[in-house]
């Protein structure tokens, strides 16, 4: 399908686009979309706009209906016909959350109507004729509006705008703040909006519901979903007490605000006396939410033991998940699943016939029957259960949300605890044998900035970085390689004995000293006598003159690597990993501090970063033994894993840092067409490390590597062309690299 727009950046994507936009348009919304898309490259304001609308189009079809696509083109372009073009790309942005919150189209053809109206009476005219200056409300209102209709329905919404307006029109200032919700007035006239229960007028019968039947004497305080800075404004519970939303609405199917506030009370209390926390940092964040829904699942199970009557009020608040509603072709289903699952524990009338499913909500129950359970019980369990049931879908940024939002559980922050390490500490945590075999049992993902050369930006949060520790096999290999080069070793050791530290080295001619420099001391005793002026300088001193070297080796471990080297009849990464053995061997010879990690990257969304040897272990066979499994696989996001190597790099106790980057390629990964981005985002992390005091230099082992490598490291790298010598290479470039 020809499309007429002249953006090379949206030409690029636009098969991808539509081939995604058949599978949810009809004919008429495909050629609609298409048509829209003409549009907003018509207006003139660069491929930005476009790039969204194309990438938020689908999911504002898949809530609502694919005939609101094109209406939301038109009001973007009615937008850029006034002066308020910088709010095109948050009006567009924000739509995806919009249509989830009303996915009637009438509710949305409301809510484009509302910014139109909004952009005609808040932009400001000067002459008075027509606007010639943006709406100073109109931005932060597109920002808000998300949050805004999760408590308020578009009628609320348009009454809260029209209340603005009226109020502040006459000052740009407070008009700005008003839609920022950052006045008082504003959020007055939001809860005059909002209908239901409202917190302070049941405090006192909740406190006295609380001690009553759970025996807690906690304060309760009230917070605001829609003004909560939390990214998941879920219930939860501290050392300061019980934080309860300010207002639940009544439900249609009978259940009160009252009710709802019952049953949050109920479940964090639950939590309270019966779980025990478990450590997070060795669990995947999908296993962490496995163990959650096992977790409030047994607690539930607990509280309708002792009171039966709260099995109504759950059930009711409960969402019921249609089964493979959640296909797993664009978003990930693990909520769905896990919501599921939890229905059918909690609901012996269900109809779910998953057999996975059926399976674990009888081990569930059979766990329970025996009593006297704890959290431990049902943590293995939701490892097991994300290990049978995790599909490769599961890693997709698209996230099924539709009935998984269980309102009135808390968000089981004191379910989980984090293992406490200083500055001085590197990761180090045994696997224990179920870590063993499951691939995917890693800390949670530490989000890096990617550099965007084209727009001079990062582009925050971009790259998730799993780091775990690297499985282990037999040490007996890397001792067989080390003995191999026995020869090689000798020669290394020779150098090192020159290069080795003396503890202490004297200064002479000194006026202050520890020790008195006899010789000196003579020679200023005879000048005294024969009457010439005696040289005050007779003592020695001395300074400590040791290595303070800390050094982080990082391996390029991407797929290339398992290529054969000529006819060696070793693979690339077998050549890695004897220089990288006795590399390993000569800095434990000369006493410096290092770490050794492998890195590989599955698209921006999963960088696996893997701990070979930290900084506080020695050459062991436990790092052998973690050396001698390493494997080759997936691309090579360089920039993502030099910022995390720096994280922990930048904290070691030493005059000189240095970051050793061993690679066979130049940085590329599956999600990237453009081949210089990660070229240039590498670049932009050589130069952050610089800035943190961390030297960075490059072993490249690619022959073509002068075409790109001088872009990101400068001057800082060596070409190895014969790669069978990288084992005899790589120690003597170090030790020339730290004389």
């Amino acid at each position: 399908m020809d499309v007429n727009c002249s953006y090379q950046e949206v030409r690029a994507v636009l098969a991808d686009c539509l081939d995604e936009a058949e599978e949810l348009l009809s004919e008429k919304s495909l050629a609609e979309f298409v048509e829209g898309i003409e549009l907003l490259c018509m207006m003139g304001r660069g491929a930005e706009p476009v790039l969204v609308y194309m990438e938020e189009a689908a999911e504002i079809a898949r809530h609502t209906s694919g005939k609101m696509v094109y209406p939301v083109a038109k009001t973007a372009y009615q937008i850029s016909r006034s002066p308020n073009a910088a709010a095109i790309v948050p009006f567009l942005q924000s739509l995806a959350e919009i249509s989830r919150r009303l996915e009637e189209p009438k509710l949305l053809q409301g809510y484009l109507d509302i910014v139109l109206e909004m952009v005609e009476r808040t932009s400001i005219s000067i002459h008075g004729s027509h606007a010639t200056m943006a709406s100073p409300g109109l931005i932060p209102f597109l920002e808000k509006a998300p949050v805004l209709l999760g408590e308020l329905t578009i009628g609320g919404l348009k009454r809260w705008m029209d209340y603005g307006i009226a109020q502040h029109s006459h000052h740009p200032d407070h008009l700005a703040e008003f839609f920022s919700l950052e006045s008082a007035d504003s959020r007055a006239v939001m809860q005059r909006e909002r209908h239901g229960t409202l917190l302070v007028d049941m405090e006192r019968r909740l406190d006295l519901f609380e001690l009553a039947l759970w025996k807690i004497d906690a304060s309760i305080y009230p917070y605001s979903r829609m003004l909560d800075d939390r990214s998941d404004p879920r219930p939860y519970y501290d050392d300061k007490g019980i934080f309860l939303p300010d207002v639940y609405d009544d439900l249609d199917n009978g259940i009160s605000g009252m009710d709802q506030y019952r049953a949050a009370l109920a479940h964090m209390a639950g939590h309270r006396r019966w779980t025990a926390p478990v450590f997070a940092d060795n669990r995947s964040p999908m296993q962490r939410i496995a163990i959650e829904t096992f977790e409030d699942s047994r607690i539930e199970y607990l509280l309708m033991q002792e009171y039966p009557g709260l099995r109504r009020i759950f059930q009711a608040l409960h969402p019921v998940p249609v089964e493979d509603e959640c296909d797993g072709k664009h978003e990930s289903c693990v909520r769905h699943r896990l919501t599921m699952l939890s229905r059918a524990i909690l609901d012996p009338d269900h109809d779910y016939r998953n057999p996975d499913l059926l399976e674990f909500v009888q081990r569930f129950f059979e766990i329970m029957e025996k009593g006297d359970t704890t959290t431990m019980d049902v943590e293995l369990l939701g490892i097991q259960y994300m290990a049978r049931t995790r599909t490769q879908a599961d890693a997709l940024p698209n996230v099924w949300f539709k009935d998984t939002e269980i309102s009135y559980r808390d968000d089981n922050r004191n379910l989980w605890q984090f293992y406490e390490l200083d500055d001085d500490e590197d990761f180090h945590v045994e696997p224990t044998e179920l870590e063993e075999t499951e691939p995917d049992d890693t800390l949670p993902p530490r989000h890096y900035p990617e550099w965007d050369y084209t727009t001079q930006t990062y582009r925050p949060d971009w790259a998730s970085v799993y780091e775990t520790l690297h499985p282990s096999e037999d040490a007996a290999y890397i001792d067989g390689l080390l003995r191999k080069h026995d020869r090689l070793a000798k020669q290394i050791k020779r150098m090192l004995d020159l290069l080795k530290p003396q503890n202490y080295q004297r200064i002479r001619y000194q006026e202050e000293g520890t020790e008195l420099d006899l010789d000196i001391a003579i020679r200023s005793l005879i000048d005294y006598k024969t009457g010439h002026n005696p040289d005050p300088r007779i003592n020695i001193s001395h300074k400590h003159n040791d290595r303070n070297i800390a050094v982080t080796i990082l391996l390029d471990l991407s797929e290339s690597l398992a290529q054969p080297v000529g006819n060696t009849g070793q693979t690339l990464l077998e050549l890695e990993q004897e220089a990288v053995s006795l590399l390993a061997w000569a800095i434990e010879q000369l006493g410096d501090s290092f770490s050794i990690a492998g890195f590989h990257s599955n698209t921006r969304h999963e960088v696996r970063y893997y701990h070979i040897k930290g900084f506080s272990e020695g050459w062991n066979m436990d790092v052998k033994g973690r050396l001698a499994a390493m494997g080759a696989g997936y691309s090579t996001r360089m920039g993502a894993a030099m910022r995390h190597a720096a994280h922990y790099l930048e904290h070691q106790k030493s005059d000189k840092k240095l970051l050793l980057v061993i690679t066979d390629g130049e940085p590329a990964d599956i999600d990237v067409r453009d081949e210089k981005h990660l070229i240039e985002d590498s670049r932009m992390a050589v130069r952050e490390l610089d800035q943190l005091g961390i030297y960075s230099y490059c072993i490249n082992l690619d022959p073509k590597a002068d075409e790109y490598v001088a872009d990101i490291f400068g001057n800082q790298y060596s070409i190895i062309d014969k790669l069978e010598s990288l084992p005899e290479k790589l120690p003597k470039l170090f030790l020339a690299l730290t004389k």
